[in-house]
């Protein structure tokens, strides 16, 4: 699977191209950020803590939709939000780990590149965050990585981003 965002005018697009499941609906992403937005957070944050059951887990495993994403086929569309799923204990756990981490760990990395100034209620310092040490300096590595590129590309130009686990069958498994 791979995810591409397309800066777009103060905001972001995001297309997510699978082989399994449906083919998806792009759609705009929140929680723009001029260096790393929000889904870019999520999507580096799962892919470096091994999240699966987060945004992109739950889409590469393609096993039914859970409304993260809408399937570009309207007929198809209209049956998926019929049957949509409940996400699993396992995978609210996940999405929740994810949300925090990709929260906090963008918050930390700009107060560490002068992008942000230090507040000790939000987000505090690395250490009383919490977050494994390793975990913070791969995803610092990623973060300036990809806003270098980011602030190089102009509006209507794409990033694209490989998610490194298997995709799932494409059917539903519950």
């Amino acid at each position: 699977m791979k995810v591409k965002f397309t800066k777009l005018s103060g905001r972001y697009e995001i297309a997510v191209l699978r082989e399994a499941g449906h083919a998806l609906a792009p759609r705009n992403g929140p929680g723009y950020n001029d260096a790393v937005p929000h889904d870019v957070a999520h999507l580096f944050v799962e892919i470096e803590d091994r999240i699966r059951g987060g945004v992109y887990g739950r889409l590469a495993a393609a096993d039914g939709d859970d409304g993260l994403f809408w399937p570009a086929d309207p007929a198809i569309n209209k049956k998926t939000t019929k049957n949509r799923r409940q996400p699993t204990p396992q995978e609210s756990a996940d999405m929740a780990r994810s949300e925090r981490l990709a929260s906090v760990t963008v918050a930390l990395w700009e107060v560490e590149r002068r992008l942000r100034t230090f507040e000790p209620a939000w987000p505090g310092t690395p250490e009383k965050s919490g977050i494994d040490p390793a975990l913070l300096n791969r995803l610092y590595a990623r973060y300036d990585d990809f806003a270098a590129q980011w602030s190089a590309i102009g509006e209507g130009q794409s990033l694209t981003v490989a998610w490194p686990f298997p995709e799932g069958s494409g059917q539903r498994r519950r």
